[in-house]
């Protein structure tokens, strides 16, 4: 049996897909892992245990407003000291900040407050938010907007009053009056004036088309032989036009209603407010006019005019999002599009126009995010993430999938988020809620260091949503206690070491906790005791903290390489037995780890008062002595106590007979 040393010196690659075991060629091989479960890549290359979940709120579990009919999380940034992260169930909002539920909303004397968006919206909500206040829609409500007050505990929601709403001829009807008229004026607010009565007061936001030029939109109905109109194009004169010159196209009714269906998406975009889709007319969108967000009237096409465009293309384009970015970005099922726009010139109903980019499609209910370089968005089928970005070579957007080496992580992906790095050891982290499982598939990405680091996170039941509030993350979960289904926002932290965790400071015991039946990490002062069951909603200390407690769900911490393959002169050993005689593992400021099941040793007998907390180490932990020969000899890293943990590389000499 020949011995050879190898150095796996990060594992930015993340966890691998099971399809590309074979491809020992590529470089992402040897930076990858067969497993990455509740670990977090470091941008740096190495991997450190993820954050446990605080306990923040239990939500309701019975009646219409039940957690189990949908749950919401939305963030809400007020100013740079006020955020807020709201949680949606069908017809109650709660405000949480800083991870406290705030109480007594409005003076109501209730902690949540009331609104009119039911269960079956709550999967497809699309939100926007300038300054105080956040504009909701959905195709089977008619828009809302939600103002945070003068307080943290004051909020109102209601349904948005439009000063003008876009018409459009669902049932185009034309006829030519019997009768001659005369305009006031050639352009502009005109008075139209009959030499019979012809009109009536139905056939306001009506329009009048006249040979040889000009069309005129009724605002007001004065009478049946006169009548007030805005000229969309200006006659040829102020002469009389004789009966048998004009038409009066009728037919003409608001887009959005409760029977043609309201917005799907929204966004601001330079100055106006745009709507996307709704269920009459999926594939249009309307701008406002710049500077009023409410008035969607096209009158003079004026460039601070209202805009509207339809997408027609040789599929249905139904559009789930938008976003401002350098440009107006549009996502459909049916692909991705974007606004064009000359250097600074803004878009104008003249020159609002798309170009289509590629035809992925966007899964609706997945809100697309912003990385550093582009827009992340889920494929149609749920089965990739792919990547929207400008290419300044081709002077265009172009997709790329950015899973391509960790597709089997998504499983039915249902939600989206993004966490923005705040320091130099962390990446972006794009985390996906899988609705099939109920885990979360963790992407850590930094684009310009060519980083995509895939993870897996579990927990003691299902991950139901997930949302960030700047810099923390907050996750709806789903949990069975005692038989019963019960759910819970948590909030991710790094001083927290379980999940559903409730912490104190000099205590014996614990009551009023829900995890009925269930057996919880108790960690007192920093050093993790027996795990206690609980019992009647309590649990007993081995022994009191005299400062600090934390009790707990435990979850599993695994990080397993690919198989060593070496790959000698005569060929590569896949399919010879193979021994890993020993481990040196890089640490950086860790307390606990197992290799290959065994523990590693961190507790220096130099201090006789055991009882206190394991000092952090950094540097090399060598592990000797790792028994059994296997044909695809890997390194698993576990961890079975709560407590800090960062890998950053693995160096291991193989025994492995060299054949001939």
């Amino acid at each position: 049996m020949a011995r050879f040393v190898d150095f796996q010196t990060n594992f930015v690659t993340g966890e691998l897909d099971p399809l590309l075991r074979a491809r020992v060629d590529l470089q992402q091989y040897n930076n990858a892992l067969a497993k990455a479960t509740n670990v977090v890549i470091q941008p740096q290359g190495g991997l450190r245990r993820r954050p446990g979940l605080k306990h923040i709120i239990e939500l309701p579990n019975s009646g219409t407003e039940s957690a189990a009919n949908g749950v919401r999380l939305i963030n809400f940034e007020f100013s740079v000291d006020d955020s807020y992260m709201l949680c949606f169930v069908a017809t109650r909002m709660f405000v949480i900040k800083d991870g406290v539920l705030i109480t007594n909303i409005n003076g109501t004397g209730n902690n949540f407050l009331t609104t009119s968006i039911t269960a079956a919206m709550l999967d497809d909500l699309c939100w926007v938010q300038s300054a105080d206040t956040m504009v909701i829609v959905h195709p089977d409500l008619a828009p809302v907007k939600l103002v945070r007050g003068g307080t943290d505990a004051s909020w109102t929601i209601s349904t948005i009053t439009f000063d003008s709403i876009p018409l459009y001829a669902f049932a185009l009807t034309v006829s030519n009056p019997a009768a001659d008229i005369t305009p006031s004026a050639v352009s502009g607010n005109v008075t139209i004036t009959a030499s019979a009565g012809v009109f009536s007061a139905g056939n306001v936001n009506q329009y009048i088309n006249s040979s040889p030029q000009g069309r005129a939109k009724i605002v007001e109905f004065v009478s049946t032989t006169v009548v007030k109109a805005v000229t969309e194009y200006p006659f040829f004169s102020t002469a009389l036009i004789a009966s048998g010159n004009w038409e009066l196209e009728a037919g003409y009714e608001s887009v959005w209603s409760a029977t043609k269906g309201y917005p799907r998406s929204v966004t601001f975009h330079e100055g106006r407010l745009f709507f996307g889709g709704s269920k009459s007319r999926p594939s249009t969108i309307w701008g406002s006019k710049v500077g009023l967000f409410f008035d969607f009237s096209a009158t003079e096409l004026l460039d601070d005019d209202a805009v509207e465009a339809t997408l027609d293309t040789s599929q249905l384009n139904v559009i789930v999002d938008m976003l401002s970015g350098r440009d107006l970005q549009v996502f459909t099922t049916g692909g991705e599009f974007f606004v064009p726009q000359a250097g600074t010139d803004p878009i104008t109903p003249l020159t609002l126009t798309f170009k289509n980019v590629s035809k992925n499609g966007t899964k609706p209910g997945t809100r697309v995010e912003t990385i550093e370089t582009g827009t992340i968005f889920v494929q149609r089928q749920g089965k990739a993430l792919n990547e929207f970005l400008f290419s300044d070579t081709q002077l265009t957007y172009v997709t790329s999938r950015i899973s391509l080496l960790s597709g089997h992580l998504l499983k039915g992906p249902k939600r989206i988020a993004l966490r923005r790095a705040t320091s130099t050891d962390e990446g972006d982290l794009l985390l996906v809620v899988n609705a099939t499982d109920g885990t979360l598939a963790v992407f850590s990405v930094m684009r310009s260091q060519q980083v995509v680091a895939p993870s897996e996170y579990t927990t003691d039941g299902t991950f139901v949503d997930v949302q960030t509030d700047v810099n923390d993350i907050y996750c709806a979960t789903k949990r069975t206690f005692n038989g019963t289904d019960r759910y819970f926002v948590e909030l991710f932290q790094d001083a927290r070491f379980t999940d559903c965790a409730f912490i104190g400071g000099a205590a014996a015991s614990v009551s009023s906790l829900p995890h009925e039946g269930k057996a919880l990490n108790v960690i007192c002062d920093g050093v993790p005791q027996s795990n206690e069951t609980v019992s009647s909603g309590s649990v007993t200390f081995d022994r009191a903290s005299t400062a600090s407690f934390e009790v707990g769900l435990p979850f599993t911490v695994l990080a397993k390489t690919m198989p060593a393959e070496i790959q000698l002169q005569s060929g590569t050993r896949v399919s010879f037995k193979k021994r890993i005689v020993q481990v040196n593992a890089i640490v950086n400021d860790s307390q606990h780890l197992n290799i290959n099941n065994q523990p590693v040793p961190f507790r220096n007998f130099d201090n006789p008062l055991l009882d206190l907390p394991i000092q952090e180490f950094t540097g090399v932990k060598r592990l000797d002595g790792i028994r059994g020969y296997e044909r695809e000899a890997a390194i698993e890293v576990t961890q079975t106590l709560p407590l800090k943990m960062t890998l950053l590389g693995l160096e291991y000499k193989l025994a492995v007979h060299q054949g001939t």
